[in-house]
């Protein structure tokens, strides 16, 4: 799938946080928002990615080979960028450095990507993956919850997907090890199970790496009988 443009995000971008003045976080041009017009237009070139994984592919192909012997159990996979300069520094500074602020510039971002804004309003949800309580509570924020509410507005679901557990830091992991991490991991609110029956909806995460996370979220939803589920996240990395 080749996606050919980002359409109106440098209009989308201008209307962003009410036109307070600070500095682009990658120029350093002033006045703009978080990052700059030119530097979204340098840094957020569309791209032919797997329809599955997300994964980049050569122009003119729709799914990779990986995907073809493996489907995943998500139907489909749509990213903004890749996990490179500068989003991955903009999603360290949203995620670990208390700046929420991110959320508006990131969330239009996503919106202005191909495809994801038809896939959110064809979704009856938007289902943020959750944090546990631990890391919750460590960061203050769930930085897709943010996202999704900006995305979807009241079609964000934060309620219907639990993390039951920490995991640990998966950073560096194999899949296969991320996989066994992830084990048990998300479940469905029991009161909230019978509404997501036969639905379609959008899992929202920042970052992709193997996929294990999404991976695992989706069998929780495919055990409550979700119909069909788009992942949509921010950036997406090289590894599969």
């Amino acid at each position: 799938m080749l996606f050919k443009g980002l359409p109106g995000l440098s209009r989308r971008l201008r209307g962003l946080a009410g036109h307070v003045p600070s500095q682009c976080a990658v120029c350093h041009a002033w006045p703009s928002q978080r990052i700059c017009n030119a530097c979204v237009a340098r840094f957020a070139q569309p791209a032919s990615r797997c329809q599955r994984c997300a994964l980049r592919v050569p122009a003119g192909v729709s799914v990779c080979g990986a995907c073809l012997q493996h489907p995943p159990a998500f139907d489909a996979c749509l990213a903004a960028v890749d996990y490179a300069y500068p989003w991955a520094g903009a999603l360290a500074d949203f995620k670990f450095r208390a700046a929420p602020g991110w959320a508006s510039m990131l969330a239009t971002l996503l919106r202005s990507t191909p495809w994801v804004e038809p896939a959110i309003e064809a979704a009856d949800r938007v289902l943020p993956v959750p944090l546990s309580a631990e890391r919750l509570r460590e960061r203050g924020f769930n930085q897709s919850a943010l996202l999704a509410r900006r995305l979807a507005g009241t079609r964000a679901d934060v309620h219907s997907l639990l993390r039951l557990h920490a995991t640990e830091a998966q950073s560096g992991l194999p899949r296969a090890q991320r996989l066994r991490n992830l084990r048990g991991a998300f479940a469905i609110e029991p009161s909230r199970a019978a509404a997501l029956r036969g639905q379609r909806v959008v899992l929202l995460d920042d970052v992709m790496t193997t996929g294990a996370t999404v991976h695992a979220a989706t069998l929780a939803l495919r055990e409550a009988g979700v119909a069909h589920v788009t992942v949509v996240v921010l950036a997406r990395t090289a590894l599969e």
